[in-house]
C-alpha cells in the first residue's frame, strides 16, 4: 500500500470532456459491429436472488493509465452504490461525499477531492466522530477517503479504490473551524520521537488509544493499520483481563504514525466487492509484532526496486468501464 506522498499533480490531456466523448464513441463502435458482450463480476458469496449487472466492455485500444482516467473525474458515477473489485484494484459507483464540516469532524486536504466513499463508510465515519467524544476525542480530522469514482489515484495510495478506506489523523480536531488554506497547509503530527521508530510519550495519550479501540470495536471494520510502535502501545495499554478481540483488527504496517487507516469490510451481499482474508487469530501482540519491532522489516533491500507497471483500465474489473463513462 502506498503512503502519503504530498499533493503532486499530473498534467492531463486531452480534456476530460473530449476523452469521455472519445471513449463513448469507441464503445458505441464496438457495440455496433457486434463485438460487444455482457460481462458479469463473479462473486461466490453473492446472494442468489441478486444477479450481477451487465457491463460495457473495456476499450482495448485505450492506453491511458487508470490513475489518470479516474483522477480527472470530479463527480461520482450516477449509479447504484457499489464497491467493485478489491481495495487496491477496483472502483466505486454511486459514491457519496463526507460533508466538509460536521458536528464532530472536519475533512482535510480538500483540493484533492478525496472525501468520497461508499455510503456505508460515510455513515460509519459520522457515527465514529460523534461517539469518539465519549472517549475524550474532540473530533475527527479526516484525510483521504476515495476519489468520486474510486479507482487508482494520481498520487499517494495504492488502496482507497473502492470507497471503504479512510485515513484519520492522529491530531485531534481543534475547537474551531479550519479555513480551506489551513486544511491544505497544516501537517498531521507524528506519534514517534523525531528520527526514531519509538513512540513519543509527549505526543501519545490514552485518548489516542481510546479512539482507536472505539474505531476497531465496530464489526463493520475489517482492519485498522497503525505504525508498529502504536500497535505495541495498544497491546500494553489494554488490560489482559479485558475483551482484547478488537486488537485483532489493528494491524502494524509501515508509515501510519501520523494517521490510522480504517478499512471496512464489504457490505453484506455486495456483488463483486472483494474482501481481504480475515486477519490471523489472536490479538496480534505476540511473535508477529515482535518481528515488526525488530530490525528486519526496516533493512534496505540489496535488490533495486523495480518500477511498478501502470494499472490500466483493462486491469480493473470490467464494471469499472461502466463506472468511468456513466453520466
Amino acid at each position: 500500500r502506498g503512503q502519503e506522498k504530498g499533493s503532486d499533480s499530473v498534467s492531463i490531456r486531452p480534456s476530460r470532456r473530449a476523452f469521455r466523448a472519445s471513449l463513448v464513441a469507441t464503445l458505441a463502435a464496438v457495440l455496433s459491429t457486434g463485438l460487444a458482450f455482457a460481462q458479469t463480476v463473479p462473486n461466490p458469496t453473492a446472494r442468489p436472488d441478486r444477479a450481477p449487472e451487465a457491463v460495457l466492455p473495456v476499450p482495448v485500444t485505450d492506453t491511458t493509465p487508470a490513475r489518470q482516467l479516474f483522477g480527472r473525474e470530479p463527480t461520482p458515477a450516477p449509479l447504484a452504490a457499489r464497491s467493485i473489485g478489491g481495495y487496491a484494484r477496483g472502483c466505486l459507483a454511486g459514491a457519496v461525499p463526507l460533508a466538509v464540516d460536521g458536528p464532530a469532524w472536519q475533512a482535510m486536504r480538500l483540493s484533492r477531492n478525496r472525501n468520497w466513499g461508499h455510503p456505508a463508510l460515510v455513515e460509519y465515519l459520522q457515527e465514529l466522530a460523534v461517539a469518539g467524544r465519549d472517549e475524550g476525542w474532540n473530533g475527527l480530522l479526516v484525510g483521504d477517503m476515495s476519489q468520486p469514482r474510486g479507482g487508482p489515484m494520481l498520487t499517494g495510495h495504492r488502496s482507497h479504490q473502492i470507497g471503504l478506506d479512510a485515513d484519520i489523523w492522529l491530531t485531534p480536531m481543534p475547537d474551531r473551524t479550519l479555513s480551506r488554506q489551513e486544511r491544505e497547509e497544516i501537517s498531521a503530527i507524528s506519534m514517534l520521537q523525531d528520527g526514531t521508530r519509538t513512540i513519543s510519550n509527549e505526543r501519545w495519550s490514552e485518548n489516542h488509544a481510546r479512539i482507536i479501540r472505539r474505531a476497531a470495536s465496530d464489526d463493520r471494520v475489517a482492519r485498522i493499520f497503525v505504525h508498529p510502535a502504536i500497535k505495541e502501545q495498544l497491546c500494553t495499554w489494554e488490560s489482559p483481563t479485558a475483551d482484547r478481540s478488537w486488537l485483532r483488527r489493528v494491524r502494524p504496517w509501515y508509515g501510519h504514525h501520523y494517521h490510522f487507516h480504517i478499512r471496512l469490510a464489504c457490505p453484506d451481499g455486495m456483488v463483486g466487492c472483494q474482501n481481504q482474508n480475515p486477519p490471523p487469530a489472536g490479538d496480534g501482540c505476540g511473535e508477529e509484532l515482535a518481528w515488526w519491532l525488530g530490525p528486519e522489516p526496516w533493512q534496505p533491500s540489496d535488490t533495486p526496486a523495480r518500477p511498478r507497471p501502470e494499472t490500466m483500465l483493462s486491469d480493473l474489473p470490467a464494471a469499472c468501464s461502466q463506472v468511468l463513462v456513466a453520466n
